[in-house]
């Protein structure tokens, strides 16, 4: 079955992929790499200079991003973090390639929504993500239903090239698929004996394996990407270890604790993703209710993915990027019914739209003002209360709209009313996930131990480096009991080593120690104190900590210092 398309529907998609790239690219090197972005980053610097190194389970991310430091001659924040957001910029094409069974309005809408989703920015934005499992996937899945197999079987390749997220997402789909199966099995045998097929509802959805035709030279074609891809042209071999490593890597994740927990795996739902939700519950009782295949399938993948995140030992907020695809295309086809809005009923439905808007003003506007006033004060119980009636006469302002005018006046102005009111604060989310509001902001898609002055290090061993030994490169470097590949890549550009203990009778350039003293450095070094990383205190922050940061973006951190060490011969008044 065709759908028809609309007029500069190509307009559109570039709007929303030029909308995703900005929000990607904006200030991408702005923030310094974490531990979990720098050590494979550090791998893909190796490889550019030609060194040997071992390679993390993330075989796609580092010799991709070690092509772009030998391409540009030396490794960046910013050229660390490329790759990935190309990656998830052109995520938001892949619906192109469903509009077929998602029609080309919702299609187009998933685009946007992908676009501007605070958690698909979020790891778009690191080194190492999810995003090249979860893209490659989605585009091998759109070309395997465009019955393309040449380019379904290059994408599925570099999909295993991803990383270990892609077991998990592999993990969901063949649990969803498995119980949509179950659920269609009565409907299909029910149709086997109807003379005529059913045309009362739209809601098809039917995968047929024999509408696909794969020649034999499909696998053939597949093994020479994986190779191909995955050794970077037979030059790196160690990467196709790398992708089988994967494997063993996901399975250690039902194994180790995690300090996300499954309640701050919900909150960010509500947080980040507050338009999405709505629409998707919406489209969720509408699907179930009227038996709508492609909603029954889209929800079955949400409610299992998401519990897979939820029961994860090991659990990660980029984990709940795959929950994320499925919520988003609801939240589309939800949207979809909702543009078709009479001439006549206009003016009415822009009123309803304002009423909406001006009213969930007033609820945030108090609910931001509890922050104030302590828990146990006239004042708190006052603002709650204004929140909650806001929100009743809400409920109430559109029951007198649907009995005064009519349920689709109603309808339209609070669905576009709360598009707009909670599409702000999606597009807030967004831009604190990209790190547009400084580190000082704390966002829960952040990775753990955010270095807050590596620059500032950097820029010190740099200088005294150039004033005491005429180069700003040539200090020597000792990293003493610190194991934050974060701090190595800061200080890439210099001769550096990490051991366990300082030799005796070596006296490097620079030292850098935890934040402790040792008396035989103070002996022949001057030390410098640097606040290195700093983590956001979530599992033991109360309600009203909550409370501040959903409104505010402030909750308490704790941090990480370190010493610098710098021998006194490199100062102008040293011996």
């Amino acid at each position: 079955m065709t759908h028809r398309h609309f007029r500069h529907e190509a307009l559109f998609y570039t709007l929303a992929f030029l909308a995703a790239l900005g929000l990607r690219l904006i200030q991408l090197g702005a923030m310094p790499l974490t531990d979990a972005e720098a050590a494979p980053a550090l791998q893909a610097l190796r490889l550019s200079m030609g060194a040997e190194t071992a390679l993390d389970p993330h075989p796609f991310y580092i010799l991709s991003t070690s092509f772009l430091f030998l391409l540009f001659g030396g490794g960046t924040d910013f050229l660390a973090r490329l790759a990935p957001a190309l990656m998830g910029s052109a995520l938001v094409l892949a619906p192109l390639l469903f509009d077929d069974r998602l029609k080309p309005r919702p299609s187009l809408l998933l685009a946007f929504l992908l676009a501007v989703d605070p958690g698909l920015v979020a790891i778009s934005r690191q080194a190492a993500s999810p995003i090249f499992a979860i893209g490659f996937s989605v585009f091998a899945a759109g070309f395997f239903n465009r019955n393309k197999p040449a380019l379904a079987a290059v994408f599925a390749a570099l999909a295993l090239l991803g990383g270990p997220s892609l077991w998990l997402g592999l993990l969901g789909i063949g649990i969803s698929w498995a119980i949509y199966q179950l659920y269609t099995r009565p409907a299909l045998q029910k149709s086997d004996t109807a003379s005529q097929p059913s045309t009362s509802q739209p809601s098809t959805f039917n995968l047929q394996p024999s509408t696909f035709n794969f020649p034999p030279s499909t696998f053939l074609l597949f093994i020479i990407a994986f190779i191909t891809a995955g050794s970077l042209f037979l030059t790196v071999p160690d990467g196709i270890g790398a992708a089988f490593a994967s494997i063993p890597a996901f399975i250690g994740k039902w194994l180790q604790p995690s300090d996300i927990s499954r309640g701050m795996v919900l909150l960010s739902l509500l947080v980040y993703q507050p338009l999405p939700l709505l629409l998707g519950i919406l489209a969720v009782i509408r699907g179930w209710m009227k038996g709508i295949r492609r909603i029954v399938l889209l929800s079955l993948w949400l409610f299992v993915s998401l519990l897979l995140v939820i029961f994860l030992p090991f659990r990660q907020m980029g984990d709940l990027a795959w929950t994320l695809l499925p919520l988003n295309a609801l939240a589309a086809l939800e949207f979809a019914r909702h543009f078709n809005v009479a001439p006549e009923e206009r003016r009415e439905a822009a009123g309803a739209v304002f009423l909406t808007v001006f009213i969930w003003a007033l609820a945030w506007l108090s609910f931001a003002g509890m922050n104030w006033f302590q828990p146990d004060t006239r004042e708190y119980l006052l603002r709650f209360w204004m929140v909650i009636g806001a929100l009743a006469l809400l409920v109430m302002s559109l029951l007198l709209i649907a009995a005064g005018w009519s349920i689709r006046t109603a309808r339209f102005g609070g669905v576009w009313g709360l598009t707009i009111a909670l599409g702000v604060l999606g597009l807030g989310g967004a831009f604190g996930s990209a790190g547009l509001r400084g580190p000082n902001a704390p966002e829960l898609w952040w990775l753990p131990s955010v270095p807050v002055q590596a620059d500032l290090l950097r820029d010190s061993v740099r200088q005294l480096s150039e004033l005491g030994k005429g180069n700003d490169y040539a200090g020597q470097v000792v990293i003493v009991r610190l194991d934050s590949p974060a701090l190595e890549w800061a200080l890439r550009s210099h001769p550096v080593q990490v051991v366990d203990a300082l030799d005796p009778v070596s006296s490097p350039d620079f030292v850098i120690t935890p934040y402790e003293m040792d008396p035989a450095l103070v002996a022949a070094y001057r030390g410098q104190d640097f606040a290195w990383s700093q983590t956001p205190l979530w599992k033991s922050a109360i309600p009203s900590m909550w409370l501040r940061w959903v409104t505010l973006r402030e909750m308490p951190q704790t941090g990480e210092t370190i010493i610098l060490w710098v021998r006194d011969d490199l100062f102008l008044d040293g011996p």
